[in-house]
C-alpha cells in the first residue's frame, strides 16, 4: 500500500497558509539579483538563455565544478537531477530490490526510506540517541545492517537534528557497509553550515568504494527554487541512474543549470557559504534567548549544523495536535515531531531575519501559554 510523504504532505497542506513559516529546512532564500550580483553577472545577460533543453545528465561545466568538490571525482562521476529528491528517487529506483533491505537513520528526513518502503524494502531504523547530544547508537547500527542490507542511508550533518558524525561513527558505517557488501547513500546537502567556525563536514565520497554522494543548491546555498541537486557515483553505476533519470525527469532545466553554475563559481560559491552561516549562527542564538521566555517547557540539543534544530516541549498535548494548533490559532508552521518519529517535539528552522523569528517564536509561546492553562491541575485528574 501506497505512503505518502508525510513529512511533505503536512507542509503541502499549510505552508502557503500561514504568516510565519519556519518548517523550510534551509537557510533564507536569495533572491536572484543578489546571486548574480554575486557573480558580477547581469540580470540582461540572461536574455540570451536559449530556453531549451539542457545535456540531460548536466551541463559540462557544471559537472566539473561539482566533480571539483569531491576528491578523485571527474565530471563522468556527475549526475544534475530536480534537487536532491530526485537523486534519492533514482537511487531507489536503480539499486533496490525485492528482498533487500535498507538501514536509515532515525529520526532523518524520509525521502529515501519512503521510496524503500513504497517498493516492498524493509527499513530498519538506526537511532540518533537525544540524550546523547543525537550520537548514533553503534550497537544498533550493527543490528540493523544484515546480509540482506542493499544501502545504509545517512545524512550528514543530519536532518532534522543538526548532528555531524564523528569520525568513529563514519569508521562503524563504512565498516559495517563493507561488512555486507552495501552502498552508503550520503546525503550531504547541509555540509557547509556548520554552526560557529567548525571546518565543512567532509563528504563520504573517497572513503570507501561503494558510496552515492547527494547535494543540492536547497539548503547551505539558500537557492531551493533552482530546483537543482546532484549526486556523485562510480562511473557504471551513473549510467544506470542516468537512464532512470530519463524516465523521470528527462533533465533539469536550462535555468538551474545556468546559475547553479554561476553558484558554484570558486570566487561564488565561498560567499554563500559564508551568509549561510551567519544567518545559521545569528538565528540560532535568536532562537534560544527567545524560546528562554518559557522557562521550563523547552529542551534542545545545540546542532552542529544545518539551519534548523529540533526542540523538546514539555506540555500534555502531543506533536500533532500543538502544530495543528500553532497553524490554526498562531498562524505560525512549524513540523510537527511525529514526522520524524519524535513526539512533543518540533523542527523549527531559524536561519532568518531576526524580527521574523521574534515575532514567530513570540506566537509560539503564546500558545504554549494558553496550553499551559487550559492543562488539568493534578487535582483535576484525580
Amino acid at each position: 500500500m501506497f505512503q505518502p510523504f508525510r513529512l511533505e504532505n503536512y507542509l503541502s497542506d499549510n505552508e502557503q497558509n500561514v504568516e510565519y513559516n519556519f518548517s523550510e529546512s534551509g537557510v533564507h532564500p536569495m533572491t536572484l539579483a543578489e546571486l548574480l550580483d554575486m557573480g558580477g553577472i547581469e540580470v540582461a545577460s540572461l536574455g540570451e538563455t536559449l530556453m531549451d533543453y539542457p545535456e540531460v545528465r548536466g551541463d559540462l561545466a557544471l559537472r566539473e565544478k561539482i566533480a571539483a568538490l569531491y576528491p578523485g571525482a571527474g565530471a563522468e562521476n556527475v549526475l544534475v537531477t530536480v534537487g536532491a529528491s530526485e537523486a534519492n528517487h533514482l537511487v531507489a529506483s536503480t539499486l533496490l530490490e525485492p528482498g533487500d533491505a535498507v538501514a536509515a537513520m532515525q529520526p532523518g528526513y524520509p525521502q529515501l526510506s519512503g521510496n524503500a518502503l513504497n517498493r516492498g524494502i524493509e527499513v530498519r531504523p538506526i537511532p540518533l540517541v537525544e540524550d546523547d547530544g543525537w550520537a548514533l547508537d553503534l550497537d544498533a547500527l550493527s543490528q540493523a545492517v544484515a546480509a540482506n542490507t542493499r544501502l545504509i542511508s545517512i545524512i550528514n550533518p543530519n536532518n532534522p537534528t543538526g548532528h555531524i558524525l564523528s569520525p568513529a561513527e563514519r569508521a562503524a558505517v563504512i565498516a559495517a557497509a563493507d561488512a555486507v557488501g552495501a552502498w552508503i547513500i550520503a546525503d550531504e546537502v547541509y555540509a557547509g553550515t556548520e554552526r560557529g567556525e567548525a571546518p565543512a563536514t567532509p563528504t563520504f565520497w573517497g572513503d570507501y568504494e561503494r558510496v552515492i554522494a547527494i547535494n543540492s543548491m536547497s539548503k547551505a546555498y539558500g537557492l531551493p527554487g533552482l530546483r537543482t541537486g546532484w549526486l556523485v557515483a562510480p562511473v557504471d553505476l551513473v549510467g544506470d541512474l542516468w537512464r532512470r533519470h530519463e524516465y523521470a525527469t528527462i533533465s533539469a532545466t536550462m535555468l538551474g543549470n545556468k546559475l547553479a553554475n554561476v553558484a558554484l563559481d570558486p570566487d561564488v560559491r565561498p560567499k554563500l557559504t559564508a551568509r549561510a552561516r551567519r544567518l545559521i549562527n545569528q538565528g540560532f542564538d535568536v532562537l534560544m534567548r527567545e524560546l528562554s521566555a518559557q522557562e521550563g517547557i523547552y529542551s534542545v540539543v545545540p546542532p552542529q549544523a544545518s539551519a534548523m534544530c529540533v526542540v523538546r516541549y514539555d506540555l500534555p498535548i502531543d506533536a500533532r495536535a500543538f502544530v495543528d494548533r500553532l497553524v490554526a490559532e498562531q498562524s505560525t508552521l512549524v513540523v510537527p515531531g511525529d514526522c520524524f518519529g519524535l513526539n512533543r517535539h518540533f523542527r523549527f528552522s531559524s536561519a532568518l531575519a531576526e524580527d521574523y523569528l521574534v515575532e514567530g517564536i513570540a506566537r509560539i509561546n503564546r500558545l504554549v501559554g494558553d496550553v499551559q492553562e487550559q492543562a488539568p491541575t493534578a487535582a483535576e485528574r484525580g
